[in-house]
């Protein structure tokens, strides 16, 4: 029986096994897929454990060290200098199967990331999600707050490296939310939020404005617990289409299947796997 695993520290409940599990069901196959809680100072020491994986996910703190596993990286992978996946062989090939996650749920979501964007925060998954849209060439407004500045300034040097004649602007977000004067009133295509603004258990709050969603058409929020934040909520209710971010966790763990396996997979099937695993948060 093939073996795979997600390896990471700490991994306290995780969906992953699930997921990977309908995955691999879909595709006919009995697999074993196991939870690898493996601490950083212990990395180095795993490496002859992990190759007895025919492929494996890695979580934090792990991206960037596993790098020194691989024998090649993907394109993303290097772009972001991180890796989310490796499939085991001849060589250990590392991924980064994040940015696809993203970019197929915008395709999901019905929107477009060459398009006018607002994008809240820019830590972590956010810069991902920055750089994606510079480099599908889309009108980037990026919100933050004053005192991440300094994050959002690196990101726009990286952005203008890669695509010298981005479209990128920064504002400020204040006490009160989203509100800043030069975006009041402005329309977007799409917002994407990258805070935890919203997540569980403070799931009473929304990282932006109400007023800023009069103004928007597709909202795509990265948190998925809870399954309906109130970002997403607000925005259908404004006639705004929403989606939550169990999409692109699930869509992460479809590319890391086409890369060990080549897989492929029915839209429905897909579909009623985000849907079965948004009623296990």
């Amino acid at each position: 029986m093939r073996k795979f695993c997600l390896i990471g520290h700490p991994l306290g409940h995780s969906l992953s096994p699930q997921i990977h599990a309908r995955l691999f069901e879909l595709s006919g196959e009995k697999t074993e897929y196991t939870l690898q809680d493996i601490a950083p100072e212990e990395l180095a020491a795993k490496h002859g454990f992990l190759e007895e994986f025919d492929g494996f996910n890695i979580t934090i703190p792990h991206k960037m060290a596993i790098i020194d596993y691989c024998d090649e990286l993907s394109e993303e992978a290097k772009r972001y200098n991180s890796v989310n996946c490796v499939k085991n062989g001849e060589k250990k090939i590392g991924y980064n199967t994040d940015c696809i996650g993203f970019t197929k749920s915008i395709e999901m979501l019905g929107a477009s990331l060459k398009s006018k964007v607002l994008l809240i925060g820019c830590g972590g998954v956010g810069r991902m999600a920055a750089i994606e849209i510079a480099l599908e060439g889309g009108e980037l407004s990026v919100a933050v707050l004053k005192s991440d500045l300094p994050l959002v300034e690196k990101v726009i040097e990286e952005i203008t490296e890669k695509v010298p004649d981005a479209h990128v602007r920064v504002a400020i977000i204040g006490e009160n939310g989203l509100c800043a004067d030069d975006l009041r009133g402005e329309r977007f295509d799409l917002l994407v939020n990258a805070t935890p603004v919203g997540m569980f258990p403070k799931s009473d709050r929304i990282p932006c404005s109400a007023d800023v969603l009069d103004n928007v058409r597709f909202v795509f929020d990265l948190i998925y617990n809870p399954r309906e934040t109130l970002l997403t909520k607000t925005a259908r209710e404004k006639g705004c289409k929403a989606l939550n971010g169990m999409a692109m966790l699930v869509l992460q763990a479809v590319a890391a299947h086409e890369i060990w396996d080549g897989a492929s997979y029915e839209k429905e099937d897909i579909d009623r796997l985000i849907s079965d695993m948004e009623e296990l948060v």
